[in-house]
């Protein structure tokens, strides 16, 4: 199954239901919970971990820059910063997996072919005329 982001998520879940995903959280928030918020929960908790990766590939880089001394007390901040993105990319990647899974098996299903018309049985041999009765 390939990796979506939540741009790709978002727009299947539009898809799937015709409307924008302002309209369907709007939606969902009247309704009791169902599909679509669980839907929209797994799009924002998956918005939420592509945007936690961001920041913390970001932190890393002003670590690690190449003209930049690591000291000891930094150390641990690194390895903080690299603990949180990993686990942002877990959680990232079991998101996407799971909302990719339930659209999937959520996706209208094909419209069936119809079946090639019968061709309509041959006319009924015609009834011989009726003429007077012949009396003895």
């Amino acid at each position: 199954m390939p990796h979506l982001t939540s741009t790709e998520i978002a727009g299947r879940i539009e898809d799937l239901y015709g409307a924008g995903l302002a309209d369907l959280e709007a939606h969902a928030e009247a309704q009791p919970p169902g599909m679509l918020s669980a839907l929209l929960g797994m799009h924002g908790a998956l918005a939420l971990a592509e945007r936690s990766i961001l920041f913390h590939q970001d932190r890393l880089a002003r670590f690690i820059h190449s003209d930049r001394y690591v000291s000891s007390y930094e150390v641990s901040h690194l390895l903080d910063a690299s603990r949180r993105l990993a686990e942002a990319v877990a959680v990232r990647d079991v998101q996407a997996m799971s909302a990719a899974a339930v659209l999937q098996s959520l996706a209208p299903a094909p419209v069936p072919r119809p079946e090639p018309a019968l061709s309509p049985p041959p006319p009924a041999p015609p009834l011989p005329a009726q003429g007077p009765a012949y009396s003895r």
